[in-house]
């Protein structure tokens, strides 16, 4: 056999059981694999395992003569004394230093040699032995796990700063769900997902395919000038568990919100809730279906008018949004539906919408809403005027209802 396929045999073997084997353990099996090899046996070992010659040579020689079982020597590793001396003897600074350059602490802190540069190992190792230190790359990574760190991303905790009546709304809101809910009147919660590129781009998450044929998708993310945008709009009725999103190709706008909402309430919400003459909307505090959006306050009247419907609204305080129970319970289960798919057309991302399924039993209606929905239209004050609009005793800003307009309710201004 060839010295080269004798050598990665070797080498295969050695990575196998290298894991399990002491500084003593591996000197005698290398040995035993040169003795078994005769002339030249110690140098391939040595080139096939990276061990220096002098250890196999070591091993070789205690091959040759065993220690006695019961002789204390026979159970040592090394003579007494022996071994490299603990790094903290050495450099006692070390860690020290490696923790001053890692420490989030130390982030703001101008003057520290890391603070606007990547922290990886090399780049410590870089920075300490220019301090006086002798350490590698790899000594680094051992020392920053005994310190307790570990490579990590980042995590979105922080929602910005806590408006003083945030609990107070969630109470709100909740008290009035329950109050419909009880009343069988529907609860509706509303919101826009995030717009998605349309054709064959990369899509996050992972999906089962043949080995070696993966989803080939193009390299740049640029709009596709022909395909566009997708704009998700999507309505989750909280009691029946079930939801309608219109996929728009156009903006996303309080228009477009509203129209969603309509195509809703033809398709599934008219039929489940037949008797119903009001129904309350949950709703973000910002986007196309902000508290402060004038055209989404007058577009819901108008829908108002036609249906004939009460429309209480509540929109949750500013940066809370995630608590709005269209993106735990819909959105959140369309995206783990489409994970890894590319969404090549509209037509393909309408049916990975309808096709999503949970064992809690949500069910999914889609379409596709080609309008146009222009941006930049201003909302008169005398526009507001005609609102038959009831702002609620509690944060009516936040909270209000729209009622269908006669000639008693119109003219509250908000």
């Amino acid at each position: 056999m060839p010295n080269l396929e004798i050598s990665e045999s070797i080498r295969s073997r050695f990575l196998a059981i290298r894991p399990f084997l002491d500084e003593r353990a591996r000197r005698v099996w290398a040995a035993a694999e040169a003795n078994a090899l005769g002339r030249g046996g110690v140098v391939l070992v040595a080139r096939a395992t990276g061990l220096a010659r002098s250890t196999v040579y070591a091993g070789v020689r205690e091959l040759a003569e065993p220690a006695p079982e019961a002789a204390p020597e026979a159970r040592r590793i090394r003579r007494p004394g022996g071994g490299d001396k603990p790094r903290m003897e050495k450099d006692p600074t070390l860690l020290a230093d490696l923790e001053a350059l890692v420490d989030p602490r130390a982030r703001g802190d101008p003057a520290s040699p890391l603070r606007w540069t990547t922290k990886s190992t090399r780049k410590l190792a870089v920075v300490l032995r220019e301090q006086g230190h002798r350490v590698s790359y790899g000594t680094v990574a051992d020392l920053l796990r005994e310190l307790g760190y570990s490579l990590q991303g980042t995590r979105k905790v922080q929602e910005g700063k806590s408006h003083p009546d945030r609990d107070a709304q969630f109470a709100y809101i909740n008290a009035q769900a329950t109050a419909f809910q009880t009343a069988g009147d529907p609860v509706i919660s509303v919101d826009t997902k995030k717009k998605e590129l349309v054709g064959p781009f990369t899509n996050g998450g992972r999906e089962w395919q043949g080995v070696g044929v993966p989803e080939e998708v193009r390299v740049p993310d640029f709009v596709d000038a022909e395909r566009g945008k997708a704009a998700p709009y999507g309505v989750y009725d909280v009691t029946a568990n079930e939801g309608w999103v219109s996929i728009g190709t156009d903006h996303d706008t309080a228009a477009f919100a509203v129209e969603t909402l309509g195509r809703w309430w033809r398709e599934m919400g008219q039929a489940r809730y037949p008797a119903a003459t009001r129904l309350l909307i949950t709703a973000d505090g910002g986007g196309s279906n902000g508290s402060q959006v004038r055209l989404w306050k007058v577009a819901l009247q108008e829908w108002a008018d036609r249906t004939g419907l009460t429309i209480s609204v509540c929109h949750f305080p500013p940066g809370t949004s995630k608590w709005n129970k269209i993106e735990h319970r819909m959105f959140s289960e369309i995206s783990k539906n489409w994970r890894g798919r590319p969404l090549l057309s509209h037509a393909v991302i309408v049916d990975l919408i309808a096709n999503t399924r949970t064992e809690s039993g949500l069910r999914i209606l889609a379409a596709l809403d080609e309008e146009k929905y222009p941006t930049g239209k201003k909302i008169s004050n005398a526009e507001m005027e005609k609102l038959a609009l009831t702002p609620a005793e509690f944060h009516g800003k936040w909270n209000y209802t729209l009622r269908p307009r006669t000639a008693k309710n119109v003219g509250v201004i908000f």
